[in-house]
């Protein structure tokens, strides 16, 4: 079963939303991102799909992440099915095996109180993330490398590895077919420590 447009996140509302909030002109926005006003346009009125690359890029731009501009594209549902054919987004050329770009599918729709991405294909290692709050990632299938407060590991089918928040890290994916889920806590929600209470 292919998918639909009705499928894919219609994240182009939320970035002008954000976009008008920081009082900011689609100029400034593309300036930062390093993409061009028209195609900033495009993605804003929905006749554009950006690549991760690019959303991680206009994300960085808005002072936000990928991950919340996708949530931002759906409101919260209590009860959600995302079906394994629903659409991805495609991260770019990005390095790897197979020297095909990797795609990006989220598995939580809406604005939760968690994130779960689920990424096939290669990854941009060059990239470092660093989270507000703790994440995980689960290999599916195949093999990864994650970098993580100065230490690599070699992740293989079934492993995890947590993240604490903050903690820089960046992975890449080793074998081609490797599938790499990555969940979190989203960044609008505050965590609580209540073991001093």
């Amino acid at each position: 079963m292919g998918t639909s447009d009705a499928d894919t996140p219609q994240i182009g509302p939320g970035i002008r939303r954000l976009r008008r909030a920081l009082d900011l002109t689609l100029a400034d926005v593309a300036a930062r991102a390093g993409v061009s006003a028209p195609f900033l346009s495009q993605v804003e009125n929905g006749r554009s799909r950006p690549s991760m690359g690019s959303l991680q890029r206009i994300a960085d731009a808005l002072d936000t992440t990928a991950v919340q501009l996708l949530a931002s594209a759906d409101p919260p549902r209590p009860v959600d099915v995302v079906r394994g054919g629903s659409a991805s987004v495609s991260e770019g050329a990005g390095e790897g095996p197979g020297g095909t770009a990797g795609r990006m599918r989220p598995l939580v729709r809406g604005h939760q109180r968690l994130h779960a991405l689920e990424f096939t294909g290669n990854h941009e290692w060059g990239r470092e993330y660093r989270h507000r709050n703790d994440e995980i990632l689960y290999v599916a299938d195949g093999s990864a490398e994650v970098e993580a407060d100065g230490s690599v590991y070699r992740l293989e089918r079934g492993d995890t590895l947590y993240c604490a928040a903050e903690l820089p890290h960046r992975w890449r994916p080793l074998e081609e077919g490797t599938r790499v889920l990555v969940v979190g806590i989203a960044d609008g929600v505050r965590v609580v420590d209540d073991r001093g209470c």
